[in-house]
């Protein structure tokens, strides 16, 4: 059942985008993956072919298109592989906060190198010491007339290795109370003085996107790149996790849709005791449950985004979706995995991959348990 937000041009695009992964992306993905790093080459061939932040006005170069076609790109990219979601955060993430936030001269100098690819963002807020609790950052950035002196540790970033515009998370005011109140953001640009990369992360999954440490070492920042106004970073995050949460839960749910038609697929052909495994009942339960749950996941999921597109608050939904979905991801992968036996355990199975790649989504953006203590809020229980 289609999505009513999903129109024709929204169709239109997913059978050109589709294509465009298959000459440019499908063939050489696996490569991509033991490499570590999308490259990128296949940045700029995204730029120049309309597909990065296409939301964006004309005057930026995109073509002032709808959420709904964030979500078809989103949706393909998961088709390849979840470690194609550093282009999402780039598009539906990173750059909405230089969008919504930053002056016109700052749009001006980049967003229009956001859209053709020659800029790859990212955004830093986790820290060694600091995660969930935002608040809890050491980050500083201390002004000096017409420049901030930026110290401190990110990790976990992705695009961390090939952003050249990073939107950092930090206090310029340590002592304010309460401590969200002193947070700003801070846009980086790569070859600014006292910034370095660490070492590219070596992850359980995701092995194609680039996540890395960052270091700040009294890194010189023009104060011109302050996005927005001084100490109201904590709030400009706030208002933009909706989406980022939402970005997430698409992604969610289309890989569970992949590892089930993987798994169907396999239940249909392989055979035991002289019979498919499709034919046994209890195969035929599992996928039944999961078939249900996912269907479910979907529609809750369409009616969100919907609400989204008309610009609703839908907060508490979206963190539901956000837990509830990731969870599901990692329970499917479980189930289909087993359901594929030995060669489940094979790296040259989808699925393998998949396996690797579900847990994490219950824990970036949020982890799940931070999510039940959004839902516990807008329910009034705490």
């Amino acid at each position: 059942m289609k999505a009513p937000y999903i129109k024709e041009e929204h169709e239109i695009l997913r059978q050109s985008f589709r294509k465009f992964l298959d000459k440019e992306c499908y063939p050489f993905f696996n490569q991509w993956e033991k490499d570590g790093a999308i490259p990128r080459a296949f940045w700029n061939r995204l730029g120049s072919e309309g597909y990065l932040c296409p939301w964006l006005d004309e005057k930026y170069g995109g073509f002032a298109a709808d959420f709904g076609y964030s979500v078809v790109i989103n949706e393909e990219l998961e088709k390849v592989g979840t470690g194609m979601i550093g282009i999402g955060l780039h598009n539906d993430i990173v750059v909405p906060y230089l969008h919504h936030y930053g002056s016109e001269e700052q749009k001006k100098r980049w967003l229009p190198k956001c859209t053709s690819g020659e800029v790859v963002t990212a955004i830093a807020m986790t820290e060694p010491g600091a995660g969930s609790d935002l608040a809890g950052i050491r980050t500083t950035a201390a002004r000096e007339g017409d420049t901030y002196i930026l110290n401190g540790e990110k990790t976990f970033i992705t695009n961390g290795i090939h952003a050249d515009l990073i939107i950092v998370v930090c206090k310029t005011d340590p002592k304010t109370e309460p401590a969200h109140k002193g947070i700003s953001l801070l846009v980086v640009e790569r070859d600014t003085p006292g910034f370095s990369r660490g070492k590219k992360l070596d992850k359980v999954g995701l092995h194609s996107q680039d996540t890395a440490e960052l270091i700040f070492e009294d890194a010189r920042v023009p104060a011109s790149n302050l996005l927005g106004n001084e100490g109201e970073g904590f709030y400009y995050l706030m208002q933009q996790l909706q989406q980022e949460r939402l970005i997430v839960g698409i992604g969610g749910i289309t890989a569970a849709e992949r590892m089930l038609e993987l798994t169907i697929n396999y239940v249909k052909e392989r055979k035991a005791f002289g019979k498919t495994i499709a034919s046994f009942q209890h195969t035929q339960f599992q996928l039944v449950e999961l078939q249900t749950e996912v269907e479910l996941g979907r529609t809750f999921l369409d009616r969100i985004i919907e609400a989204h597109m008309n610009g609703e608050d839908v907060v508490k939904e979206v963190s539901m979706a956000k837990w509830w979905i990731t969870d599901l991801v990692k329970k499917t992968s479980s189930i289909c995995m087993q359901l594929h036996g030995g060669y489940g355990y094979m790296e040259e199975y989808e699925i393998a991959r998949r396996f690797r790649d579900a847990p994490v989504a219950a824990i970036y953006a949020g982890s799940n348990e931070i999510m039940k203590t959004i839902i516990a809020k807008k329910m009034g229980l705490s």
